[in-house]
């Protein structure tokens, strides 16, 4: 991410962009793309820059997070009608904005600069707690499974997702008919009483680290093979022994450019 001085001259509105990561707490939210009704964390922002700038702003996201995900570094882009130092404008936005979805940095944006077309990959993570008895404290964060999960067989399982493949098993695309995906880095980790599935690629289907996760879940439990679960990189169909994992495990981390 290129950016200037914030205290620096400005530019005029048409020739310049901003970028923000945003973190939000997804939870009652109809996910990050602004709908017809309900909240969502799109409609949200763009709110807050009408209420500031007087004007209104379009903002574009680097992941389209679906209801009740959350987000520690979403990053998104947009073109503010705004004559004053750009930290100005994140305390404003911050002052505004609901005390679940905040601007953790903003600044100017280099030339050419797209949050969703100039990423390299994207990070995800999900947490499942993993103990007999659930937490009313990690209700909205983590999903809770009784049984201990077996973490070095979904490790393995994990091993099997990196590479170039087609995942139309876990997803549909956000448009077109493409489910080839590239992922980078897919592990598996006991994190004191959590399980953590990180995944990181150059793209994500709808749905596809849920339905990922999901289908780990039945390997930790002994109930699909690691080499069972490879398999589902084959099919033609999205017929899989898991459906989805909820979404209140899922986080989207980092978005790399």
């Amino acid at each position: 991410m290129a950016s200037t001085d914030a205290s620096g001259p400005r530019r005029c509105p048409d020739e310049y962009r901003v970028v923000a990561i945003v973190e939000y707490d997804g939870t009652e939210y109809l996910g990050f793309q602004i709908q017809r009704r309900g909240k969502t964390i799109q409609g949200e922002i763009e709110q807050a820059l009408a209420e500031i700038t007087r004007h209104e702003t379009r903002i574009v996201g680097a992941g389209r997070t679906d209801s009740g995900v959350h987000a520690r570094g979403q990053v998104i882009h947009f073109a503010p009608t705004w004559d004053r130092p750009v930290s100005d404008l994140q305390r404003a936005l911050n002052a505004v904005l609901p005390r679940d979805i905040a601007v953790v940095g903003l600044k100017e944006a280099g030339p050419g600069f797209h949050a969703r077309y100039s990423a390299r990959s994207r990070e995800y993570w999900y947490t499942i707690l993993n103990r007999p008895v659930r937490s009313p404290l990690a209700l909205r964060y983590a999903h809770h499974c009784a049984k201990r999960l077996d973490v070095q067989a979904m490790d393995a399982a994990c091993a099997c997702l990196v590479g170039t493949h087609d995942f139309l098993a876990f997803g549909w695309p956000p448009r077109g008919n493409n489910t080839v995906r590239t992922v980078l880095r897919a592990a598996c980790a006991r994190v004191g009483e959590c399980v953590r599935v990180e995944i990181e690629a150059n793209a994500f289907l709808r749905r596809m680290v849920r339905r990922i996760v999901s289908n780990l879940m039945l390997v930790g439990l002994g109930n699909l093979s690691v080499r069972a679960f490879a398999d589902l990189l084959s099919l033609g169909h999205r017929r899989t022994p898991a459906a989805q994992a909820p979404a209140n495990g899922l986080c989207l981390m980092t978005v790399n450019y």
